[in-house]
């Protein structure tokens, strides 16, 4: 499933050709994915502006004067920007065109989505998908002290939580197990046990690996590619993510892989206490 990274690396990719941009054509080719599409989504889009591109957690949003088109990736989804006129495939489901350009959503699977949410309901962070999310990795509100005072009472492992999302949101299944190696935790530490010195070296090891997984265009995680085409390429630099019985890269010790919550985790047992 794409996460946090390949959202904001496809955010990054669409915006140039989106923001500023009239809608010129929406296409719709079939009835919904995970849920139904706006039944009037051409005529709430077309003539209108485009405004600043944004994301909360895994969804990405797409800002208009009279509300916010939200859209989520699925488990294969992915997005992309084709010159007008291209020609659509199998899987190809939503086109939202502008300018000399569409923004194409493929998804394989059908677990995406394309939603609406109206100006005058209020901030989009009030929709139902999104008002139970946590704090964002790299907003202001996120830090050690944070994440220690959340998980007071918080007696499922440090990795559950993580996943849960709704302490920080983004973490994914792939990131939370990097995280917690560059921390030294144990991924099946309960998160109340943790003290504010390892939580806080949790919060520096989170940010500094979304922001090295960003940077690289994210993982290739099947399906996945950018808004150009491209495939991430962060998996290169895995210390522990789909590494079972390979050496650890700082102790030399063996990768051990365990099932958390019906999730794959991986972990070094020397270096992860």
């Amino acid at each position: 499933m794409p996460e946090l990274p390949e959202v904001e690396v496809t955010r990054r990719g669409v915006a140039p050709y989106l923001e500023g941009q009239i809608v010129t054509g929406v296409v719709v080719r079939r009835s919904g994915l995970r849920w139904p599409f706006p039944a009037d989504l051409p005529a709430l889009l077309c003539g209108r502006a485009i405004g600043l591109t944004g994301r909360r957690g895994k969804y990405l949003l797409i800002g208009f004067e009279h509300g916010t088109l939200i859209i989520h990736l699925g488990m294969s989804g992915h997005l992309r920007i084709l010159p007008l006129g291209s020609a659509p495939q199998k899987h190809d489901h939503f086109d939202l065109q502008a300018g000399s350009r569409l923004l194409r959503l493929t998804d394989p699977r059908r677990f995406g989505a394309v939603l609406w949410h109206p100006a005058q309901d209020g901030s989009v962070e009030q929709h139902l998908l999104l008002r139970g999310l946590g704090v964002e990795p790299f907003g202001p509100d996120f830090s050690g002290r944070m994440l220690y005072l959340q998980t007071r009472l918080r007696r499922a492992a440090i990795k559950q939580v993580l996943l849960a999302g709704d302490i920080v949101v983004g973490v994914g299944n792939i990131y939370a197990s990097e995280s917690l190696f560059q921390a030294g935790i144990n991924p099946k530490t309960p998160a109340h046990r943790i003290g504010p010195a390892r939580f806080e070296k949790l919060a520096q090891a989170i940010r500094a690996i979304l922001s090295a997984a960003i940077t690289q265009g994210g993982s290739t995680l099947r399906d996945f590619v950018g808004a150009d085409g491209q495939s991430g390429y962060f998996q290169q630099s895995y210390f522990v993510y789909d590494r079972a019985g390979a050496a650890c890269r700082v102790c030399g010790g063996t990768i051990r892989q365990i099932r958390q919550g019906q999730r794959s985790t991986f972990y070094c047992v020397n270096c992860q206490k």
